[in-house]
């Protein structure tokens, strides 16, 4: 379903997406269904909505229960059930429709005006009866109150067939050379026809007289633009007995009330096309007229003529219907599948749709802020946040409003590299510094003792106190201010997971016991157990007094320890190879299984008595003769490589071969000369010669 906005107004077009054909099978629909997002996302309010070419019209029942449309190819009328959602009913015709009209409450009794002068009635069970009418028929009314049908079309009389004597009546003989519509008003009944030369006549069937005329072409030029031609009449509606509506072909709306000669209000479409259909909304918070052409339906207002909204036509558009007492409507127009658009300012969707109420709010409920799928649109502010705004000027991001555009892609990495500043974060740093401040008022154990390097801290503690130090000076570390912040900031810590201190960590000197022990009964600090294992590693190496005490059984120790994690990196190492290799081969195999999907495989028909070739294999020989003789060293396996230079030299070169190929060519000289020295020649067997043969005077052998 796409939505679209006109002048704040929401119209919501159901027919649009991808649709299916109908040589389809259940099963690949599904596929289709299953794998396309565009199929997936697409809203079929009626099924099988659509002509096989074109539509030409469309109407809805006075019960409001079926939809009937016709269109070519072959011409066929449609029948679709409403409160089934579906097709009903097919019926193909001889020849292509003008008009039709619904004469019952249902689809029970239709007649159809033919472009080859016949009219058609049709019943439940098929045609009932056809006859001719005297001329090229261009529209066509029906009064139900006296069964009277009005034919009009390349002439100045309007035929009249009367359905309950089954005979025609006298004709109504117009002024004008011919007719383009005509309509019927439901109040008091009086026929209007619009004529060719821009006058509409109004006639009353009782009396069987003109009773008025009205000359809308001098109303049209009275704008002050040039025209061509004479404005001619192309469609009439009425809305009471007072009002009704006329469509020119110079695309001008006007609007009359029938105790004036002058319009209303007059509504120009600005296109210059011929007006198709006018509809008077029924209902509704303020009347609305609806008219259409073939490019636009535009939908203004009934009292001022202030414009409310519009439809852009994709195709012609034929035929327009609006659903009484709704905001649906449906249009046939020059492409397969017919249009139907929702506006719910109109009015609320008919009964036997009430879900597309819900399904709009629903929308409007799940407005996201992104204007495109694969674009995310983010604000100064947001780019300083995410640190991107280094990026402003560049081809990463188009200024758009009051911000910028950016890839989708590129934003979420931004986002992933950087923790969200949410709410729960938030709220969760406020939690947290309220506990820490709280924390200060306990009564706590104070210690000395930094948590940054702690092993080091103690480590030249106990150096200073002892006076034992490696190098002169080592313990003014403690006191520098230069060093102050070597034991209180995180980026000064000592890394116990890099290569370098994990090979050097078993070598390095460790506290004994003892010092340690009165080391923690001074200071007051205990160690958990997942700190005992790195609690003695020092980081610096020993004094030179420790290490002449050290045992040979110490000097085993580390050296074990010193080898032991030496494996254990080799080993990670491994494994991290292992895995980036798998790694590599699945995003190789995936971009083979992407190529081979883009692949489409021809087929092609072997005649009777031909051998099956290969064509790739012709088309090559036929572009290798044509290749120069470079391109055919360069296609050649054992000419090497060929490099070209700046200066148009080409060199060529042979690749040196691996281990392999070289051990696998000595292996086949050596079995060829192996076999040559065991070969026999046989240049001592001797042949005895048989003697010579003669037949009528010449040798035969």
């Amino acid at each position: 379903m796409q939505v679209s906005t006109t002048n704040d107004v929401k119209i919501y077009n159901l027919s649009a997406g991808k649709s299916l054909p109908e040589w389809l099978t259940e099963r690949k629909k599904r596929q289709l269904v299953k794998d396309d997002i565009d199929v997936r996302k697409r809203i079929e309010l009626i099924q099988d909505f659509e002509m096989p070419a074109i539509s030409d019209r469309v109407k809805v029942s006075r019960d409001g229960q079926y939809v009937l449309a016709t269109g070519i190819y072959k011409p066929r009328l449609r029948c679709y059930d409403l409160h089934n959602l579906g097709l009903k009913f097919e019926r193909c015709l001889d020849s292509e429709v003008v008009n039709f009209e619904v004469l019952s409450e249902d689809y029970n009794k239709v007649v159809f005006l033919h472009c080859d002068r016949y009219v058609e009635f049709h019943s439940q069970s098929g045609r009932y009866y056809r006859l001719r009418i005297p001329v090229f028929g261009r529209d066509m009314a029906y009064h139900h109150g006296t069964a009277d049908m009005y034919f009009v079309g390349s002439s100045s009389q309007v035929y009249r067939l009367n359905l309950e004597q089954g005979r025609f009546l006298n004709s109504y003989s117009t002024n004008s050379p011919s007719l383009n519509c005509v309509s019927i008003m439901p109040s008091h009944s009086l026929v209007l026809t619009g004529s060719v030369d821009g006058q509409v006549e109004a006639w009353d069937p009782r009396q069987r007289e003109r009773v008025g005329v009205l000359d809308c072409a001098m109303q049209c030029v009275t704008g002050g633009g040039e025209m061509t031609s004479v404005p001619q009449v192309t469609c009439l509606a009425a809305s009471d007995g007072l009002n009704m509506a006329v469509g020119t072909s110079t695309g001008q709306v006007l609007l009359y009330d029938l105790r004036s000669s002058k319009p209303i209000l007059t509504k120009d479409h600005m296109y210059g096309l011929p007006i198709k259909k006018v509809v008077y909304t029924e209902g509704g918070e303020q009347p609305m007229v609806l008219s259409m052409d073939s490019q636009v339906v535009r939908v203004w207002d009934r009292e001022n003529g202030k414009p409310y909204t519009s439809i852009e036509s994709t195709a012609e558009f034929n035929d327009l219907v609006l659903y009484p007492k709704s905001g649906l409507m449906f249009l046939a127009n020059e492409q397969p599948r017919m249009q139907v658009f929702y506006v719910p300012s109109l009015g609320p969707a008919p009964r036997w749709a009430s879900f597309l109420d819900s399904l709009t709010e629903e929308l409007e409920e799940s407005r996201t802020a992104t204007v495109y799928d694969d674009y995310k649109f983010v604000t100064l502010a947001d780019l300083q946040e995410l640190g991107l705004d280094h990026l402003v000027g560049s081809p990463l991001l188009r200024a758009h409003l009051h911000g910028y555009f950016m890839d989708i892609r590129l934003y979420r990495k931004a986002s992933s590299a950087k923790p969200a500043n949410t709410l729960e974060n938030m709220k969760k740093d406020m939690i947290k510094k309220q506990i820490e401040a709280q924390r200060e008022g306990r009564v706590k154990i104070e210690t000395k003792v930094p948590k940054v390097n702690k092993d080091l801290f103690i480590k030249l503690k106990v150096d200073e106190e002892e006076k034992k130090k490696k190098k002169k000076g080592a313990g003014d570390l403690l006191v520098d201010n230069r060093f102050g912040a070597l034991f209180t900031d995180d980026r000064f810590e000592v890394d116990k997971e890099d290569e370098t201190y994990r090979l050097i960590n078993p070598v390095v000197s460790k506290l004994d016991k003892d010092k340690k022990k009165e080391f923690e009964r001074k200071y007051g600090i205990k160690e958990s157990d997942d700190e005992d294992h790195n609690s003695g590693d020092s980081d610096i190496p020993m004094d030179d007094s420790e290490e002449n005490d050290a045992s040979s059984d110490d000097d085993q120790d580390w050296t074990k320890e010193l080898k032991k994690e030496h494996r254990n990196i080799q080993s990670e190492k491994v494994v991290e190879k292992k895995l980036n290799k798998i790694h590599k081969q699945e995003q190789k195999l995936k971009k083979i299984s992407e190529l081979s999907k883009k692949v489409k495989h021809t087929f092609s028909e072997v005649k009777a008595g031909e051998e099956f070739k290969n064509v790739s294999e012709k088309k090559f020989k036929a572009k290798k003769s044509k290749l120069s003789l470079e391109e055919r060293l360069e296609d050649h396996d054992g000419a090497g490589d060929i490099v070209k230079t700046d200066t148009g030299h080409v060199m060529t070169f042979a690749p040196e071969k691996s281990r392999q190929s070289i051990k696998k060519e000595q292996e086949e000289k050596e079995h060829r000369e192996e076999r040559r020295q065991v070969r026999r020649s046989a240049k001592t067997l001797k042949k005895d010669k048989l003697p010579p043969r003669f037949w009528m005077g010449k040798r035969v052998r």
